[in-house]
Protein backbone atom coordinates (compact mmCIF):
# COMPACT_ATOMS: atom_id res chain seq x y z
CA UNK A 1 0.00 0.00 0.00
CA UNK A 2 1.68 3.43 -1.11
CA UNK A 3 1.10 6.51 0.81
CA UNK A 4 -1.36 8.10 -0.86
CA UNK A 5 -3.89 4.56 -0.28
CA UNK A 6 -3.24 5.32 3.47
CA UNK A 7 -3.87 8.70 3.10
CA UNK A 8 -7.18 7.98 0.97
CA UNK A 9 -8.00 4.82 3.26
CA UNK A 10 -7.72 6.84 6.24
CA UNK A 11 -9.95 9.57 4.68
CA UNK A 12 -12.51 7.54 3.61
CA UNK A 13 -12.85 6.18 7.24
CA UNK A 14 -13.11 9.52 8.65
CA UNK A 15 -15.69 10.74 6.34
CA UNK A 16 -16.33 8.91 3.03
CA UNK A 17 -18.45 12.59 1.14
CA UNK A 18 -16.25 13.62 -1.96
CA UNK A 19 -16.52 17.16 -2.46
CA UNK A 20 -16.90 17.71 -6.68
CA UNK A 21 -15.97 21.02 -7.26
CA UNK A 22 -16.66 21.71 -10.84
CA UNK A 23 -16.50 25.19 -11.85
CA UNK A 24 -14.36 26.19 -9.46
CA UNK A 25 -12.35 28.70 -9.87
CA UNK A 26 -8.68 29.23 -8.88
CA UNK A 27 -9.37 32.46 -6.47
CA UNK A 28 -12.29 30.57 -4.79
CA UNK A 29 -10.39 27.37 -3.91
CA UNK A 30 -8.99 28.46 -0.91
CA UNK A 31 -12.07 29.89 1.27
CA UNK A 32 -14.21 27.22 -0.30
CA UNK A 33 -11.77 24.17 0.67
CA UNK A 34 -11.57 25.58 4.24
CA UNK A 35 -14.86 25.66 4.52
CA UNK A 36 -15.27 22.08 3.27
CA UNK A 37 -12.62 20.84 5.65
CA UNK A 38 -13.53 22.87 8.90
CA UNK A 39 -17.37 20.68 7.93
CA UNK A 40 -15.31 17.57 7.98
CA UNK A 41 -14.85 16.47 4.20
CA UNK A 42 -12.07 14.73 3.80
CA UNK A 43 -11.23 14.21 -0.18
CA UNK A 44 -11.94 17.33 -3.01
CA UNK A 45 -12.07 16.82 -6.29
CA UNK A 46 -11.99 20.14 -9.04
CA UNK A 47 -12.89 18.30 -12.64
CA UNK A 48 -10.62 19.62 -15.14
CA UNK A 49 -13.48 20.75 -17.59
CA UNK A 50 -13.52 23.94 -15.17
CA UNK A 51 -11.81 27.02 -15.25
CA UNK A 52 -7.85 26.28 -15.04
CA UNK A 53 -8.49 23.37 -12.99
CA UNK A 54 -4.84 22.95 -12.20
CA UNK A 55 -4.44 26.10 -10.28
CA UNK A 56 -7.34 25.06 -8.27
CA UNK A 57 -5.95 22.05 -7.70
CA UNK A 58 -2.35 23.69 -6.53
CA UNK A 59 -4.20 26.01 -4.51
CA UNK A 60 -6.56 23.72 -2.33
CA UNK A 61 -3.25 21.52 -1.71
CA UNK A 62 -1.36 24.33 -0.50
CA UNK A 63 -3.92 25.22 1.90
CA UNK A 64 -5.50 22.17 3.44
CA UNK A 65 -4.14 19.81 5.88
CA UNK A 66 -2.16 16.79 4.61
CA UNK A 67 -5.28 14.63 6.06
CA UNK A 68 -7.21 16.01 3.09
CA UNK A 69 -7.31 14.32 -0.40
CA UNK A 70 -6.88 16.62 -2.79
CA UNK A 71 -7.36 15.40 -6.98
CA UNK A 72 -8.55 16.02 -10.27
CA UNK A 73 -11.91 14.66 -11.74
CA UNK A 74 -13.13 14.00 -15.13
CA UNK A 75 -9.56 12.66 -15.99
CA UNK A 76 -9.53 11.25 -20.00
CA UNK A 77 -6.02 10.61 -20.33
CA UNK A 78 -2.90 9.37 -19.40
CA UNK A 79 -1.62 12.79 -19.76
CA UNK A 80 -3.92 14.55 -17.41
CA UNK A 81 -2.50 12.01 -14.29
CA UNK A 82 0.80 13.13 -15.27
CA UNK A 83 0.12 17.39 -14.96
CA UNK A 84 -2.41 16.47 -12.06
CA UNK A 85 0.32 15.13 -10.04
CA UNK A 86 2.75 17.89 -11.26
CA UNK A 87 0.22 20.23 -9.49
CA UNK A 88 0.32 18.37 -6.28
CA UNK A 89 -2.58 16.11 -7.02
CA UNK A 90 -3.40 12.99 -4.66
CA UNK A 91 -6.08 10.83 -6.81
CA UNK A 92 -7.56 10.56 -10.34
CA UNK A 93 -11.20 10.41 -10.66
CA UNK A 94 -12.75 9.31 -13.75
CA UNK A 95 -16.12 9.05 -14.96
CA UNK A 96 -15.26 5.87 -17.16
CA UNK A 97 -13.19 2.92 -16.52
CA UNK A 98 -9.82 3.07 -18.90
CA UNK A 99 -7.17 0.72 -17.58
CA UNK A 100 -4.56 2.44 -19.93
CA UNK A 101 -5.50 6.20 -17.55
CA UNK A 102 -5.73 3.82 -14.23
CA UNK A 103 -2.62 2.10 -14.48
CA UNK A 104 -0.93 5.97 -15.45
CA UNK A 105 -2.22 7.38 -11.98
CA UNK A 106 -1.22 4.72 -10.18
CA UNK A 107 2.51 5.05 -12.28
CA UNK A 108 2.54 8.79 -10.83
CA UNK A 109 1.75 8.08 -7.29
CA UNK A 110 -1.78 8.88 -7.32
CA UNK A 111 -5.06 7.06 -6.12
CA UNK A 112 -7.77 6.61 -8.58
CA UNK A 113 -11.50 5.80 -8.91
CA UNK A 114 -12.42 5.01 -12.00
CA UNK A 115 -15.71 5.32 -13.32
CA UNK A 116 -17.97 1.87 -13.67
CA UNK A 117 -21.51 0.92 -14.14
CA UNK A 118 -21.54 -2.90 -14.57
CA UNK A 119 -19.74 -5.53 -12.50
CA UNK A 120 -17.28 -6.55 -15.87
CA UNK A 121 -16.04 -3.11 -15.82
CA UNK A 122 -15.84 -3.15 -12.03
CA UNK A 123 -13.54 -5.98 -12.01
CA UNK A 124 -11.54 -4.81 -15.20
CA UNK A 125 -10.84 -1.67 -13.16
CA UNK A 126 -10.07 -3.23 -9.86
CA UNK A 127 -7.24 -5.78 -12.15
CA UNK A 128 -6.18 -2.20 -13.50
CA UNK A 129 -5.61 -1.29 -9.54
CA UNK A 130 -8.34 0.95 -9.07
CA UNK A 131 -8.19 2.25 -5.82
CA UNK A 132 -11.83 2.25 -5.19
CA UNK A 133 -15.27 2.39 -7.62
CA UNK A 134 -17.06 5.11 -8.56
CA UNK A 135 -21.09 3.89 -9.14
CA UNK A 136 -21.64 6.34 -11.78
CA UNK A 137 -23.95 7.88 -13.36
CA UNK A 138 -26.35 6.97 -10.14
CA UNK A 139 -29.83 7.53 -10.63
CA UNK A 140 -28.88 4.26 -13.44
CA UNK A 141 -27.44 2.31 -10.29
CA UNK A 142 -30.42 2.24 -7.33
CA UNK A 143 -29.41 1.07 -3.83
CA UNK A 144 -31.63 -2.39 -5.21
CA UNK A 145 -28.14 -2.58 -8.09
CA UNK A 146 -25.32 -1.66 -5.32
CA UNK A 147 -27.18 -4.29 -2.69
CA UNK A 148 -26.55 -6.92 -5.35
CA UNK A 149 -23.24 -6.09 -6.58
CA UNK A 150 -22.56 -6.02 -2.77
CA UNK A 151 -23.30 -9.74 -2.90
CA UNK A 152 -20.03 -10.61 -5.45
CA UNK A 153 -17.57 -7.46 -4.62
CA UNK A 154 -15.89 -8.15 -1.37
CA UNK A 155 -16.70 -5.58 1.26
CA UNK A 156 -12.95 -4.74 1.59
CA UNK A 157 -13.59 -2.78 -2.03
CA UNK A 158 -14.82 0.51 -1.12
CA UNK A 159 -17.80 2.05 -3.62
CA UNK A 160 -18.91 5.05 -3.92
CA UNK A 161 -22.18 6.44 -5.97
CA UNK A 162 -21.89 9.44 -8.05
CA UNK A 163 -24.38 11.36 -9.81
CA UNK A 164 -27.67 13.17 -8.20
CA UNK A 165 -26.91 12.16 -4.32
CA UNK A 166 -28.46 14.66 -2.29
CA UNK A 167 -28.36 14.40 1.64
CA UNK A 168 -31.61 12.34 1.37
CA UNK A 169 -30.39 9.95 -1.03
CA UNK A 170 -27.41 8.92 1.53
CA UNK A 171 -29.57 6.56 4.15
CA UNK A 172 -30.67 3.96 0.99
CA UNK A 173 -27.56 3.78 -0.43
CA UNK A 174 -25.94 3.43 2.89
CA UNK A 175 -28.12 0.75 4.04
CA UNK A 176 -27.40 -1.11 0.76
CA UNK A 177 -23.36 -1.31 1.08
CA UNK A 178 -21.98 2.38 0.39
CA UNK A 179 -18.40 3.14 1.47
CA UNK A 180 -19.06 7.07 0.32
CA UNK A 181 -20.46 9.28 -2.30
CA UNK A 182 -19.25 11.85 -4.90
CA UNK A 183 -21.44 14.66 -4.13
CA UNK A 184 -21.87 17.19 -6.91
CA UNK A 185 -24.45 20.51 -7.91
CA UNK A 186 -26.11 19.62 -4.39
CA UNK A 187 -22.85 20.87 -2.71
CA UNK A 188 -21.34 23.38 -4.91
CA UNK A 189 -23.35 25.15 -8.00
CA UNK A 190 -20.25 27.68 -9.88
CA UNK A 191 -21.20 30.86 -8.15
CA UNK A 192 -21.36 29.68 -4.64
CA UNK A 193 -19.56 31.25 -1.87
CA UNK A 194 -17.75 29.71 0.97
CA UNK A 195 -20.96 30.84 3.27
CA UNK A 196 -23.46 28.89 0.84
CA UNK A 197 -21.17 25.83 0.78
CA UNK A 198 -20.87 25.28 4.47
CA UNK A 199 -24.48 25.11 4.82
CA UNK A 200 -25.34 22.61 2.26
CA UNK A 201 -22.10 20.78 3.59
CA UNK A 202 -23.39 20.68 7.17
CA UNK A 203 -26.88 19.00 5.47
CA UNK A 204 -24.70 16.13 3.83
CA UNK A 205 -22.28 15.64 7.22
CA UNK A 206 -25.96 15.37 9.07
CA UNK A 207 -27.12 12.60 6.62
CA UNK A 208 -23.67 11.15 6.83
CA UNK A 209 -24.12 10.97 10.43
CA UNK A 210 -27.67 9.60 10.82
CA UNK A 211 -26.94 6.99 7.89
CA UNK A 212 -23.54 5.76 9.47
CA UNK A 213 -23.76 6.69 13.37
CA UNK A 214 -20.11 8.41 12.38
CA UNK A 215 -20.83 12.07 14.50
CA UNK A 216 -17.82 11.58 16.57
CA UNK A 217 -15.32 10.97 13.18
CA UNK A 218 -16.59 13.21 11.12
CA UNK A 219 -17.75 17.12 11.45
CA UNK A 220 -16.86 19.12 13.60
CA UNK A 221 -18.88 18.22 16.92
CA UNK A 222 -22.03 15.84 17.30
CA UNK A 223 -24.95 16.97 14.95
CA UNK A 224 -28.08 16.72 16.68
CA UNK A 225 -29.72 13.25 16.91
CA UNK A 226 -26.30 11.69 15.81
CA UNK A 227 -25.34 10.13 18.64
CA UNK A 228 -28.48 8.11 19.04
CA UNK A 229 -28.46 6.91 15.42
CA UNK A 230 -28.29 3.14 15.02
CA UNK A 231 -25.12 2.78 12.53
CA UNK A 232 -26.20 1.45 8.96
CA UNK A 233 -24.14 -1.96 7.98
CA UNK A 234 -21.17 -0.53 6.32
CA UNK A 235 -19.32 -2.35 4.95
CA UNK A 236 -15.94 -2.55 6.60
CA UNK A 237 -12.82 -0.73 5.17
CA UNK A 238 -9.28 -2.31 5.48
CA UNK A 239 -6.09 -2.37 4.03
CA UNK A 240 -7.52 -4.36 1.13
CA UNK A 241 -9.37 -1.42 -0.20
CA UNK A 242 -6.95 0.60 -1.90
CA UNK A 243 -4.23 -1.64 -3.59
Amino acid sequence: MTPIDHTLFHALQRCGLIAILRGIQPHEAEPIGQALYDAGFRIIEVPLNSPEPLSSIRALRNVLPADCVVGAGTVLSAQDCADVAEAGGQIIVMPHSDAAVIRAARAAGLACAPGVATLTEAYAALAAGASLLKLFPAEALPPSVLKAWRAVIPPSVALAPVGGIAPESIAAYAAAGASGFGLGSALYRPGNGAADVARKAVAFIQAWHEAYGMARTCGQGTAPGAAAAAPAARPPLNAATVS
